[in-house]
């Protein structure tokens, strides 16, 4: 039985993940208008819904819908107050107009009719909750052109269901003795503490413009305790402020990187149940008090308390956690508080929130326990500022770290209980041992990649050693400059050796901050080192200083390498928030490392060929990121994007060479065009999509063309053609869509068996329209001067190339495993037209 349960598992799942495709490929799209039959005005607010299942939507103030459904239904329905319901036939296309003209309920106005068994009473929350929604707009923050407020935040975290009796001479046993005399170790009755490893506190200026939505926020004091990051860092900047705003009157709230439906939210019927609990008073406020509970436990909502005014229907309070039946990887006991004022313009904003949630690695080990409290006063609502005022949208003032004794008793504006003063000093006798200091400096090598030295920062450490098959052993060290050394020039440097060629490879950068606000950078960069052509468009030090180490690794003869000198110069600058303009002048020499040449005249046998070329280019980028929020760290000189972005992100690159200037080779042109979001579905999870498209109009060698990049390992790469084989194809002109959907709990949240295994689907698509030139084809030849053949490459036909994949994410927490089919190129020489790719990632 043990070896065959996971065969029955799997076969279930491969099943369930076909029908989700299935379904997925026939979703039906309805819109359409509510309008009374008898004078033809529209009915607002009216119901429609798919009748006998959970699929509904409510219409606008105008009566007008969209629904989108799962798969093709047979009928759908319309109800409203007063109005006698109706029902339709709909049709199997994919897109639909459905109207509904709803008659009178007769000579008296009728409540909301609605069939139900005899008796049976309508819940009375019901009639609250439509009326929340018919007074959302007033009533909803955003509806103000701008607001500010001071905020302040207190974020404390602990290391929870420890032994009341560590190992000894352990850190945690040093800290718990020093928490247990201080009194900040909690309840200890049943032989587990909560241990203080960090807290800190801000106090900063909010603002917020609606439309658009910008924000920025002034920290002007913050302090941190204990196992902190380093003063000055993103993480150090951002710590405790992610609550500040929080919104229920938005459909979704986001939190952890997952998508919770709010109870009030326009579909509110269709996801959750409701209670008429109370009237109370909340101050001077008559308000009704609802118990909330999802319709389906496995759901991203809710469940609690709300309060609702009983005047403006208003959103007061609200008290809610999220069930412990939603499939969460590592993070449980989330808990959400948050108590709304109205503003003097009339919405409400929120007056203190308050959020816990814990992250458990495994069933039986320690768990993290963070706790946010965050505190807004002094509200000015309406007050319009010019839109390079939030240019910036998290400054740090240069004194924020400096505050006198008795700063934060003065001026917290609330008073910590015994067991958070406990904490807190707890955590500043803590700071001061030297294996803390180790903990840290650990933590900042795993998140940086660079060892911290003084005013240095050492490294990539991950790219110290490595063994591949050109190289044999690569040695390399290398340094960044700290803001300790200077805040406006930025260098980095590093050596490498390689044992198997002899040779010493190095890159040099040097940076000067022009401009904080506008964050204009002037670059210089000098590098001699080998290369892959798939990877030449990719910066210096890529971000990921895992990818960066790992690409050097093994068998690099297969993705074509080269020995690349590179001379540049690039100014980049920010026109305004999330428009920002580079210019890069650049001189390349390649000499390739593998058996390589073109013509360089004519492209016929016989005529002369070359294997190395040289380049010299200009380079010019746009990009357009709406709602990125991008925060300066202060102790790398660098800015980093934070948070989730709902509009899609535009990046437009042309790129011209010049022949003949500093011996290069080629005149050539190009253009690449590049889209990228991540788009919420509803019930169907959140799609990625990533819309790619190029065009070089020139006669070049292949290198300088669009290489489609392949996966021949056994790793799913999601940046990848996961079928296609290295260099099978390249283009001078394609247009390529990647698409993937995480379908979550969809669908098996409603399967009791695999709801178990805390599994979810994904569906995955990759289509490749592409094409190139005869003079392209040409260029290269397919035999060297001694008829010895060359490495060549093909390329697409009429058909686009195009792979469809389905899997499961989310086995043991960790593994995702994907099943892919390639659709078309079928017969190509070496083609594998399925396959199966396991990847690890961290997801909750």
């Amino acid at each position: 039985m043990f070896l065959l349960r996971p065969r029955v598992y799997f076969l279930v799942g491969l099943l369930l993940m076909l029908s989700t495709l299935s379904a997925v490929a026939q979703q039906v799209r309805f819109a359409g208008r509510v309008t009374e039959a008898k004078s033809g005005k529209a009915v607002p607010f009216a119901s429609v819904f798919v009748p006998g299942s959970s699929q509904g939507t409510t219409a606008d103030e105008n009566g007008r819908f969209t629904l989108t459904v799962a798969q093709p239904v047979d009928s759908l329905g319309a109800s409203a107050l007063g109005l006698t319901p109706l029902k339709k036939a709909v049709g199997m296309q994919p897109t639909q107009t459905v109207n509904f003209a709803l008659a009178g309920g007769g000579g008296f106005t009728l409540g909301e009719v609605t069939i139900r068994p005899p008796g049976e009473v309508e819940n009375p929350a019901y009639r609250i909750l439509r009326l929340v929604q018919v007074h959302k707009n007033e009533n909803n923050k955003r509806s103000l052109n701008t607001y500010d407020f001071d905020s302040y935040n207190r974020l404390q975290v602990f290391l929870a269901n420890m032994p009341r009796d560590p190992e000894e001479g352990s850190l945690f046993q040093k800290i718990q003795d020093v928490a247990d005399s201080l009194g900040a170790l909690g309840d200890s009755t049943s032989g587990r503490v909560a241990l203080p490893i960090f807290a800190s506190e801000a106090i900063s200026r909010f603002y917020v413009q609606s439309q658009p939505r910008l924000t920025r926020e002034e920290i002007q004091h913050t302090q941190m305790h204990g196992l902190a990051p380093r003063e000055g860092s993103v993480l150090s900047q951002i710590m405790g402020t992610s609550f500040q705003d929080w919104d229920f009157y938005r459909n979704w709230q986001q939190l952890l990187g997952k998508d919770f439906i709010s109870p009030i939210a326009d579909g509110w019927k269709f996801t959750y149940e409701y209670e008429l609990q109370d009237s109370v008073f909340l101050g001077s406020e008559y308000c009704y008090r609802i118990a909330v509970e999802p319709r389906r436990p496995a759901d991203l909502a809710f469940t609690g308390l709300i309060w609702i005014n009983a005047e403006t229907y208003a959103l007061r309070r609200v008290d809610l956690k999220v069930s412990p039946s939603v499939n969460l990887n590592f993070a449980d006991n989330i808990v959400v508080q948050q108590d709304m004022v109205a503003s003097s313009a009339g919405p409400g904003l929120p007056r203190r929130t308050h959020v816990e949630l814990g992250v458990k690695p495994l069933k039986k080990s320690p768990a993290f326990r963070a706790e946010f409290t965050t505190i807004n006063s002094d509200f000015v609502v309406n007050q319009d500022r010019p839109a390079e005022f939030y240019n910036l949208p998290i400054e740090t003032l240069a004194s924020a770290y400096e505050t006198p004794p008795g700063f934060w008793e003065a001026n917290r504006p609330d008073t910590l209980t015994t067991r958070e003063q406990g904490t807190f000093a707890t955590l500043d006798s803590v700071q001061r041992l030297p294996e803390v200091r180790t903990v840290l400096d650990i933590m900042d090598i795993a998140v940086n990649g660079y060892y911290r030295a003084g005013k240095l920062d050492l490294g990539p450490v991950l790219s110290t050693y490595a063994f591949n098959s050109i190289e044999g052993h690569r040695f390399q060290l290398g340094f960044r400059t700290t803001p300790a050394i200077s805040r406006n020039w930025l260098l980095r440097t590093y050596l490498a050796y390689g044992t198997r060629d002899g040779l010493f490879k190095y890159g040099a950068q040097v940076s000067r901050i022009l401009d904080r606000r506008t964050w204009t950078v002037a670059t210089v960069e000098r590098r001699h080192d080998i290369e892959q052509i798939a990877l030449l468009d990719n910066a210096y030090a890529l971000e990921n200083p895992l990818f960066e180490a790992s690409a050097r690794l093994g068998n690099i003869r297969s993705s074509r390498p080269l020995l690349r000198e590179l001379s540049s110069v690039s100014l980049q600058s920010d026109l305004f928030r999330g428009f920002t303009q580079k210019v890069i002048l650049r001189h390349q020499q390649f000499r390739p490392l593998y058996p390589f040449a073109y013509y360089t005249d004519v492209p016929v046998p016989g005529a002369p060929t070359e294997d190395n070329f040289t380049l010299s280019e200009v380079v010019v980028e746009s990009r357009y990121a709406r709602d990125q929020v991008l925060v300066q760290s202060q102790t790398q000189n660098r800015r980093y994007s934070i948070g989730l972005m709902r509009w899609p992100v535009f990046t437009l690159r042309y790129t011209v060479g010049l022949n003949n200037v500093l011996g290069s080779d080629f005149k050539y042109q190009k253009l690449n065009f590049l889209v990228t979001q991540s788009v919420k579905l509803g019930q169907l999870g959140r799609t990625d999509y990533i819309l790619d498209a190029g065009y070089i109009p020139s006669t070049v060698p292949y290198p300088l063309l669009k290489n489609h990049l392949g996966n021949q390992t056994p790793f799913y790469n999601a940046g990848a053609y996961n079928l296609m084989r290295y260099f099978e194809f390249v283009s001078d002109k394609y247009v390529a869509l990647k698409l993937e959907n995480h379908l979550d709990g969809f669908l098996i949240n409603s399967v009791p068996l695999l709801r178990k295994l805390n599994w979810r689907l994904l569906v995955t698509g990759n289509v490749l329209y592409g094409g190139i030139s005869r003079a392209n084809r040409a260029i290269n030849p397919t035999e060297n001067q001694f008829g010895e053949p060359l490495p060549t490459f093909q390329a697409l036909g009429r058909a686009p190339y195009a792979e469809l994949g389905y899997g499961v994410e989310n086995i043991f927490r960790v593994v995702r495993v994907d099943f892919i089919h390639r659709l078309t190129y079928r017969d190509s020489p070496g083609a594998r037209n399925f396959g199966a790719k396991v990847s690890f990632q961290f997801k909750l």
